[in-house]
């Protein structure tokens, strides 16, 4: 089994680029955005306490999001690999992740990250509330506190996995979606 992490800041395209990645070497795309989308959508008690945490632009505990993650390891079937998207999303998360991959006699196989600038985040982010109707994305400081927390929590995950030997970057700053795609695809073809 193939374990893949689909890295970077909010509005880098990980979204974008993973049905393409998954449907190209067959895995599932596990979006942990999606996974409480889904939670809030239902009206589950998760997803009315997720909904509260979103739109103050804060995340959702840990344990949550990895019980959810480890239950679609054990339950999807007829897939060469998972495409982890939004997660890990801190240091915590990437140990966490380790140890469950460890149970399964599995490792992370590469971290795909995808690089923009904190000015291109900004300009997708609204792009994408516009387009999509997502109000927890339309508001300024909501998005500036998403920044921060990259910045804070998610970005030291690059030296984690460097260290691990499988960090592996491109750059998405400009460029049509289907020129990043390429790139991304182009990574993608070195270790899949």
């Amino acid at each position: 089994m193939k374990y893949y992490i689909l890295f970077g800041p909010p509005g880098a395209g990980k979204g974008t680029h993973a049905g393409a990645i998954a449907q190209k070497y067959n895995l599932k795309h596990i979006s942990t955005g999606e996974l409480l989308r889904a939670e809030i959508a239902a009206g589950t008690e998760l997803g009315r306490q997720a909904k509260s945490l979103i739109d103050a632009g804060s995340l959702v505990p840990d344990a949550v999001v990895e019980g959810m993650i480890e239950s679609a390891f054990d339950t999807i079937k007829g897939v060469d690999g998972f495409l982890l998207d939004g997660f890990p999303r801190n240091l915590a998360q990437a140990a966490d992740l380790d140890k469950i991959l460890e149970k399964r006699g599995e490792a992370v196989t590469a971290v795909v990250a995808l690089m923009i600038s904190d000015e291109t985040i900004r300009t997708r982010i609204k792009g994408r509330a516009a387009v999509e109707g997502r109000a927890d994305d339309a508001n300024d400081e909501t998005i500036s506190n998403r920044i921060r927390t990259y910045h804070a929590q998610t970005e030291p995950l690059i030296e984690y996995y460097k260290a691990a030997g499988n960090f592996h970057e491109v750059n998405v700053d400009g460029g049509t979606i289907e020129l990043n795609r390429a790139k991304v695809l182009d990574l993608m073809e070195s270790f899949a």
